[in-house]
């Protein structure tokens, strides 16, 4: 990044406080080459932040107590004070009590990325079941993003690791939803947002999308379930009559197995563990949720609350660091696609002529 630039504000939720997601945080920006090009924000109770520090013994971590991120300071750990309260962490509990105080996180940061204070988000993990106790009404933090955007917003969840990206037709749905859900229309519609995404935040010239099926063996010829032939094949060919260099339904096992994704800019699954299981074994503690098809940025590492390891300073920063990263470059991606897209031609009202 030039020195004529201003650092990105990198908007951080705490996510839930019992779980390992404040740990990994701290632990990022122990090493203060991480804020050289960008200035973290962190939207937490600061009484709570230190007793986290104390409990794990990362005490020599600094950080900045700010009541507005506008009052961020460079190369410093700013925190947000969206609570007074002096909160401890309950390591390893998934209650709704304590996932309140990731919501009122999340809707602070989220509200000051609406506003221009940040210029991005990470978010932490959260416990959805605590979550929804807590009275949070969306699946995650993808819905509830994709409510505050609007009634035509449109989200899709990526996962992105070395060599591989993985889109989900479907999201945060019960298995037995999902072959209702996998419709001609939702492929097509997850498929352009991908392909678009693939151009203006990864910088992808021509991207070829690889389609997965559904059912096992991509229905062996329908032997095996209807669905592929009949509304992942059509769906694929409707993208490729459209320009978007999508190929498949591939049978998902034999797809992964024999590495045929290494030759694909993305890999479109039709639901959640058909993409996140072979993404995680292939990236786990390296991977980044991105959020894509929203007009603000947002990342997350690629792993949960880990609640069985909060606590014992054992977790492992490494996927928290690659999402913050993430959104910094996708952020500038963006920018720069807005550039070399844009029409350099103003366009005049016929019969008028510029005044001398």
């Amino acid at each position: 990044m030039s020195e004529n630039r201003n650092p990105v504000r990198v908007g951080i939720s705490c996510g839930d406080i019992n779980g390992v997601g404040l740990e990994v945080v701290l632990k990022a920006f122990e090493d203060n080459r991480m804020m050289a090009e960008l200035t973290p924000v962190l939207y937490c109770g600061a009484r709570t932040l230190s007793l986290y520090r104390k409990a794990l013994k990362l005490d020599e971590v600094p950080f900045h107590r700010v009541q507005d991120a506008q009052e961020a300071l460079p190369r410093k750990l700013n925190v947000v004070n969206v609570w007074e309260e002096e909160v401890a962490p309950e390591f390893g509990k998934a209650t709704g009590t304590m996932a309140a105080f990731a919501v009122k996180s999340l809707e602070a940061a989220a509200q000051d990325l609406a506003s221009g204070k940040v210029d991005v988000l990470v978010t932490a993990p959260i416990d959805k079941n605590a979550m929804q106790a807590a009275g949070f009404q969306y699946p995650g933090h993808t819905e509830f993003l994709a409510h505050l955007a609007g009634p035509e917003a449109q989200a899709l969840m990526i996962l992105v690791g070395e060599g591989l990206r993985v889109a989900l037709v479907t999201g945060h749905l019960p298995l037995r939803e999902v072959a209702d859900a996998v419709t001609t229309e939702r492929i097509v519609a997850k498929a352009r947002l991908f392909n678009q995404s693939l151009l203006r935040d990864f910088g992808v010239a021509t991207p070829r999308i690889a389609v997965l099926g559904l059912n096992p063996h991509a229905g062996d010829g329908g032997t095996l379930g209807g669905e592929d032939a009949q509304r992942i094949a059509p769906a694929v060919r409707q993208l490729r009559d459209e320009g978007i260099q999508a190929m498949g339904p591939y049978a998902a096992d034999g797809f992964f197995g024999a590495g045929q994704y290494k030759h694909f800019d993305g890999v479109l699954a039709m639901y959640h563990d058909q993409g996140l299981a072979p993404f995680k074994a292939l990236n786990f503690g390296n991977g980044v949720n991105v959020t894509a098809g929203l007009p603000i940025v947002r990342t997350s590492p690629d792993h949960g609350t880990a609640m069985a390891i909060a606590g014992q300073g054992v977790a492992d920063e490494g996927s928290f660091r690659a999402a913050v990263w993430a959104a910094v470059d996708i952020r500038q991606r963006r920018e720069q696609y807005r550039t070399i897209t844009a029409n350099p031609l103003q366009p005049q009202e016929r019969g008028k002529k510029d005044k001398p």
